[in-house]
């Protein structure tokens, strides 16, 4: 590679990285933790979906007690399932019957604060709803830490700042970063291809300061470098997706994006009018939902939907994907009319896959990694820790290669601060998350605003604090040192605040609270290792001083 080609790369990975390091940093920590968002919510909530798994989930219960207390004689309601838990976000639509009266207090009961009132009298609500201790709450009220670190991961909570762009504000951030990643992906893989075989194998930790991290961010960045680019990719789409979509529906459907959403199965064309019939005869929701999934092959139900409850015009539509192990790229759609008990559509996730239905899921499946169990999991997690420790080393080459007499003293000064700055408000999430799941388990009832006030506050303080300190191993050691603390100190609360010890929650069959107390301990005894090798390294280099 000749000179000006290899400037040109040095400078553009440089200045790319410079500029999205610290949000870069904050995507993947709360990514690497989101690959557990189900677990810790288990975890925070005390209720294990493992240890419930075979329990069914009994939909007539819900529609029952809901039309006792609330008519829901034409009412559209929907339920949106996650995955390996039994939490369903239940969205009620007002009364399309003119002829009832609707009852105002339901929205104060079911969904105060998040009503999404729609239609006559706004008599509508949206809550989440757990099918195993029948409980239900706002999405306020049910937030938890794995909700918040999911949400984290693509800048969520910067969505409320007032930025008219059309893409909420945190979302256009996360893509923007997402995008500038790529680029300095491709730009690194540039300037390390002549001697990325050689430098693959060279690792000194003995040498000097600038060469271990030259290493660690070298050898690290291509160990990492197909899983990053992945991310990259996929989260460009998943987040940009209708920025990409909008010049195809411009070109090859007039503009009409409509048709092209629905082509591509986010929406659905076909209306329900009420009849104002009454339907005569009883609603079993769950006989539907067992025939789809005889017909599915045990599928994942992602969303039951009624239309016209009550009415003659009454369909119920179910959508879900296929077993992994029977399609990994199937999504189905059935509906069901209610009066005669027809099927009246029906893609099936097994035979009917589409080309977009394949790009789709893999798309989601490559970014979530929900296509495995634990291991896969624990790989992927490992893989994104891996790439903050690349940003960390890049940033501190940055300031190690420029940190040299020949440069000015106030540039020098400059790119200190820079570097303290970032590695005090990046470092500082490790002990800010392992302390606020410590908090949440303590607070039973922490919210949303709990969460977020505690999480935030935290780490302003302890950045700030690690900022005026202005020591840069004492920074990197003392987090490592508190972040295993706290983390130990996870089970620990758990145990004593909810009497899930580990052996307890081993013995009920609830892995997933499990997991995350004996994955908090692991991170702990790592933690530890690694402090206490910082520590042997630092004593030796100060003793040859």
């Amino acid at each position: 590679m000749n000179i000006r080609k290899y400037n040109i790369y040095f400078h553009t990975h440089t200045i790319s990285g410079i500029i999205i390091c610290a949000l870069l940093y904050v995507i993947f920590f709360a990514g690497s933790y989101s690959f557990f968002k189900k677990e810790i919510s288990a975890w925070q909530s005390n209720t294990s979906y493992s240890a419930h798994e075979n329990q069914p989930v009994v939909y007539n219960k819900l529609l029952d007690s809901l039309n006792q207390k609330h008519n829901l004689t034409g009412r559209d309601i929907s339920l949106y399932f996650q995955q390996h838990t039994f939490d369903s976000y239940v969205d009620m639509s007002a009364s399309k019957d003119s002829t009832l009266v609707p009852k105002k207090k339901h929205a104060e009961e079911v969904g105060k604060g998040r009503g999404r009132g729609r239609g006559r009298g706004g008599d509508g609500a949206y809550f989440k709803y757990n099918f195993i201790n029948g409980n239900s709450s706002t999405y306020q009220q049910s937030y938890d830490m794995g909700e918040f670190l999911y949400r984290l991961h693509f800048l969520a909570q910067l969505n409320s700042v007032p930025v008219r762009l059309g893409t909420p504000f945190g979302y256009l951030l996360a893509g923007v970063v997402s995008f500038i990643f790529l680029f300095a992906l491709i730009t690194g893989l540039m300037l390390h291809w002549d001697k990325i075989v050689s430098n693959f194998f060279i690792f000194r930790p003995w040498s000097k300061v600038k060469t271990v991290w030259t290493d660690a961010h070298t050898a690290l960045g291509v160990i990492g470098f197909p899983y990053q680019f992945i991310y990259a990719i996929t989260g460009i789409i998943l987040i940009f997706n209708v920025v990409i979509i909008t010049p195809f529906s411009t070109i090859f459907y007039g503009g009409k994006a409509d048709k092209l959403y629905q082509d591509l199965g986010y929406s659905d064309s076909r209306e329900y009018n009420y009849s104002y019939h009454a339907l005569n005869k009883k609603v079993d929701v769950n006989s539907y939902v067992d025939r789809t999934k005889k017909l599915w092959k045990d599928p994942f139900i992602q969303n039951v939907s009624i239309k016209n409850y009550g009415d003659t015009s009454m369909h119920i539509i179910i959508e879900g994907t296929a077993n992994k192990k029977e399609s990994f790229a199937g999504t189905g759609k059935i509906i069901y009319k209610v009066e005669n008990d027809q099927i009246v559509f029906h893609k099936s996730p097994l035979t009917d896959v589409t080309y977009v239905d394949k790009v789709r899921s893999l798309i989601y499946r490559l970014h979530f990694g929900d296509y495995g169990g634990y291991a896969l999991k624990i790989i992927y997690f490992v893989l994104g820790i891996m790439g903050c420790v690349v940003i960390i080393s890049g940033i501190l080459v940055w300031l190690v290669a420029r940190d040299k007499n020949n440069i000015p003293a106030y540039k020098r000064k400059f790119n200190f601060w820079l570097a303290n700055i970032f590695l005090a408000g990046c470092l500082a999430m490790f002990p800010v998350t392992a302390l606020t799941l410590v908090a949440v388990k303590v607070n039973g009832a922490a919210d949303q605003d709990f969460i977020y006030h505690f999480y935030f506050y935290s780490w302003l303080i302890l950045g700030m604090y690690y900022v005026i300190r202005k020591d840069l191993n004492r920074t990197n050691r003392e987090t490592i040192l508190l972040g295993s603390i706290f983390s130990l100190c996870i089970p620990i609360a758990n145990g004593i605040c909810t009497g899930n010890w580990i052996w307890n929650t081993y013995a009920s069959g609830a892995v997933d609270i499990l997991f995350i107390d004996v994955f908090s301990i692991a991170l702990a005894m790592i933690g530890f290792i690694s402090f206490y090798k910082i520590r042997q390294r630092q004593k030796k280099q100060a003793e040859t001083t």
